[in-house]
């Protein structure tokens, strides 16, 4: 069982910087591919970015390669996603999931409902 909690949006203008966190609690963490997923209003949950269990593989969706960083340090339970250069489009709730891959350590998931735990989402809007 794994527990997520985002930290670190916020409300800023064009062309900022922010970076979320995702900390989790649990046992493993070492062992859970991660994603970050984002829900603008009105609109259906999408893919932003992933990161293998073991932090060697990312994978980014197209409109954000480029602009954001997915990256994790195990020995704190934590995952990020920088995001540079924010565009009013990137305005939206960020979510981090995470899925157990113990047998699959360099795997990446793209798709929500690979994912078996998510956390509460955090609130970021982009001011143009």
């Amino acid at each position: 069982q794994v527990q997520l909690v985002e930290s670190g949006g916020g409300l800023v203008q064009a062309g900022d910087s922010l970076r979320l966190s995702c900390a989790a609690s649990g046992r493993l963490f070492g062992f859970y591919a991660q994603g970050w997923f984002r829900q603008a209003p009105g609109k259906e949950r999408e893919f932003v970015a992933c990161i293998s269990s073991r932090g060697e593989h990312t994978y980014y969706e197209h409109s954000v390669k480029g602009r954001f960083t997915v990256s994790r340090d195990n020995a704190k339970n934590t995952v990020y996603l920088q995001m540079n250069s924010l565009k009013p489009e990137d305005t939206a709730v960020y979510y981090c999931a995470a899925v157990f891959s113990l047998n699959a350590r360099d795997r990446l998931f793209l798709s929500g409902s690979e994912y078996d735990y998510w956390g509460q989402g955090t609130q970021v809007t982009v001011s143009s």
